[in-house]
């Protein structure tokens, strides 16, 4: 019903395509729009971050609305992003906080418009995935430049980053944070997380193309983006590089474990002892990667241990529609539930912050979500006989869960520069997941 509607209203606009340039260009715009969306979240503010998201889905809905046989399709994992959009609105209507929660609404709202303008337009230009994924990589390669030269130059700390109290002068690590906004080294190191994968997808790519000179370019990022991985002193960024480590080398096993056996293996044992050396020689790095175990003995861990207790508490109250969305709606709250002088932003866990802010069904939802995505890019992994298919699958499924696991104890998931690329990166998934039907255009409407 609804697609013979759409059909309909195609048939009555479509002499606007015919008539304009602009629109039989429209796909050329969407593109850059997307471009921009990666390029401005480097260094502009969220609203412009969004203000160009907006431009994306604008376009897409015109595109759509004006180009015959267009039609936006779903599959199983987008039906469980759409169900969780349809509790966060539920969860929104029930907020006693209805103003505030009402702008969270919004950035969510832009977030998954934008993942579905991003996918439909994949969907029909898989040949410009290699362009999207390198344009994450290339502003991964810049920040993380931006990043090493702040590490050279000291840069002083904008707030208070790190426990200081028991450490010695040489053990207090000098912590970047690139030109991300605002400035927090903790975002610069979830940007890397769900970057470097992209830029280990690129550089297999033009391997695989017998590019090497952009092949040995795509190493070099990854190297200094690993290097201001560690300069960000982001804990949970580091657990996720060894997951991404990890997970790249099982998938690389398909390609090089029959016929490189020795140099797989040798890669391996480089990548083992660099990290050895890194943590055993630099005294800050290996300080503050020794913190993650020192418990209630770090005060950054205990803040986390009493926000995650009174979040805790906040879900319990609220388990069936959450508080609404949000993270100034959830400082709200949240002060009626938090130990003196521990004031939080967000729960520092994705699916606690989830399930505090929208209920059960919305993190069941979302659970679904993740569950399908990550199941279904494993099967193009394993089962195509594409290459370029397999390698940017693959990459993008280890950065959804380098994502995730970093999101077991933070919650710089929900910034914008994090967002639109981590949506991005699905949207990938789901093009290639993407089987084209025939043009229903010609079909004659009854």
């Amino acid at each position: 019903m609804f697609s013979s509607l759409l059909f309909k209203i195609q048939d009555k606009l479509s002499f606007l395509r015919e008539n304009s340039l602009f629109l039989q260009k429209i796909d050329v715009f969407i593109l850059a729009s997307i471009i921009g969306v990666i390029v401005f979240s480097t260094f502009a503010q969220s609203d412009y971050i969004g203000f160009v998201a907006l431009i994306t889905m604008f376009l897409t809905a015109v595109k759509i609305f004006t180009h015959k046989g267009d039609k936006f399709t779903f599959n199983t994992f987008e039906a469980f992003l759409t169900a969780y959009f349809m509790l966060v609105l539920i969860s929104l209507a029930g907020s006693t906080l209805f103003a505030l929660s009402l702008k969270g609404f919004l950035k969510t709202f832009i977030y998954i418009g934008f993942y579905f303008s991003t996918a439909h337009y994949l969907k029909s230009n898989k040949k410009h995935i290699p362009l999207v994924l390198g344009t994450i990589g290339l502003c991964a390669g810049f920040e993380s430049i931006v990043a090493l030269v702040q590490n050279f130059a000291h840069v002083e700390a904008i707030s208070t980053w790190q426990d200081t109290s028991n450490l010695n002068p040489e053990e207090i690590m000098t912590r970047v944070y690139g030109t991300l906004k605002p400035f927090n080294p903790n975002l610069l190191g979830g940007y890397f997380v769900v970057s470097i994968p992209a830029i280990i997808g690129m550089c297999a790519y033009f391997i695989s193309k017998f590019e090497y000179k952009r092949a040995i370019a795509a190493a070099f990022l990854i190297l200094t983006s690993t290097c201001a991985l560690f300069a960000t002193g982001c804990r949970g960024a580091y657990l996720a590089l060894l997951l991404i480590i990890v997970l790249t080398f099982l998938v690389s096993a398909k390609f090089f474990w029959h016929k490189f056996k020795t140099i797989y293996l040798s890669l391996i044992g480089f990548a083992v002892l660099a990290f050895s050396y890194a943590l055993i020689f630099i005294t800050s790095l290996r300080m503050r990667f020794l913190s993650i175990f020192a418990m209630r003995a770090d005060s950054s861990n205990s803040f986390r241990f009493n926000v995650y207790r009174s979040s805790v508490q906040m879900f319990t109250d609220n388990w069936l529609l959450g508080i609404g969305v949000g993270n100034k709606n959830f400082r709200e709250i949240y002060g009626l539930y938090m130990k003196t002088g521990f004031d939080a932003l967000s729960a520092y866990n994705i699916f606690l912050e989830i399930a505090v802010e929208s209920g059960i069904f919305a993190l069941i939802a979302f659970a679904g979500f993740l569950f399908v995505l990550i199941k279904d890019g494993v099967k193009i992994v394993l089962n195509s006989d594409d290459t370029e298919k397999i390698i940017f699958t693959a990459c993008c499924v280890i950065s959804v869960l380098a994502v995730m696991f970093h999101g077991l104890v933070d919650t710089v998931f929900f910034r914008p520069q994090i967002q639109f690329a981590f949506w991005t990166i699905v949207a990938v998934i789901s093009a290639y997941k993407f089987e084209p039907v025939p043009n229903l255009a010609d079909v004659k409407l009854l």
